[in-house]
């Protein structure tokens, strides 16, 4: 009774094509079971079927051909899933990625202007806790969770006063490169390791709320510095960002609400969203 598969026979039941396992073979990914050394036919065996499946899909998930190689040599089955496990964590982290820009991209094929508010507030002059540093904006993100980590372990839930924000110079954005102050407002702020007691100025802004995760958080930006060259007379000063609910607070980005804070020189007391009021805007770096 036969038992092996032709590579046709074998390309049916797989629904990989003959071409697909001659280069299978090739790549020592799957070798026929035996080849005719006169004809050069190969056979397949019928226990090689789930392994011509797995290298199905994991082809079909991109895996390179090299990866697959080692998945299949790995002896151990632990072993074997968790390099399966590291490279669908990777495709979903880059399938995360893809959703946040193709989300951006349609709000920004589809601006509506009216989705923007805009508020023009003076903050006073606060004496907080925070941590500063130049950082290296390809690093910024790494920076800031340490400061946070920091300053939270520092100030307990109890201590806190206001919502934590952070003030980054114009050169982070221009130069790649630049100081960043990550605070927290606290009944009594004191010294502590990185932590500095820092009096931050008072400020007249332009804020902008930006819902949601922070991927497409440039696209307010843009918004919020369109308003203010339309609006207001725009200065140098760090940008003011607060963060009213953040990753902090919940691991939902959904839930996630930042005030962007735009310094601008007051020019009028009844310049608002609406006003219409046009103003020549001052050098910009944003």
């Amino acid at each position: 009774m036969r038992s092996a598969l032709t590579i046709g026979e074998f390309a049916t039941v797989t629904h990989l094509s003959v071409r697909t396992l001659r280069r299978y073979h090739e790549a020592g990914l799957l070798e026929p079971a035996t080849v005719d050394p006169s004809t050069g036919y190969r056979y397949y065996l019928p226990d090689q079927i789930p392994t011509a499946q797995v290298i199905h899909r994991l082809r079909r998930l991109d895996v390179p051909l090299a990866e697959v190689a080692a998945i299949l040599a790995a002896d151990d089955p632990h072993q074997r899933a968790e390099v399966i496990a590291g490279h669908l964590r990777r495709l979903e982290a880059e399938m995360d990625r893809t959703r946040a820009v193709v989300g951006s991209l349609r709000r920004l094929l589809s601006p509506d202007p009216a989705d923007l508010q805009v508020e023009l507030r003076s903050v006073p002059a606060r004496t907080v806790a925070a941590i500063r540093g130049h950082v290296q904006l390809d690093g910024s993100l790494a920076w800031y969770d340490s400061a946070m980590a920091e300053l939270d372990a520092a100030f307990p839930l109890a201590e806190r006063t206001g919502p934590a924000g952070g003030h980054y110079a114009n050169e982070l954005f221009t130069h790649a490169a630049g100081t960043m102050t990550v605070f927290r407002p606290v009944r009594v702020p004191r010294r502590s390791g990185r932590i500095e007691v820092v009096e931050l100025p008072p400020a007249d802004l332009a804020v902008a709320v930006h819902d949601g995760a922070h991927d497409d958080i440039d696209v307010t930006y843009g918004r919020l510095g369109a308003w203010v060259v339309a609006h207001a007379l725009a200065v140098d000063g760090p940008v003011h960002e607060t963060y009213r609910v953040g990753p902090r607070d919940t691991p939902d980005p959904d839930l996630w609400r930042t005030e962007i804070g735009w310094p601008v020189f007051r020019l009028a007391p009844d310049v608002s969203p609406g006003a219409g009021t046009r103003v020549r805007a001052a050098r910009g770096g944003r």
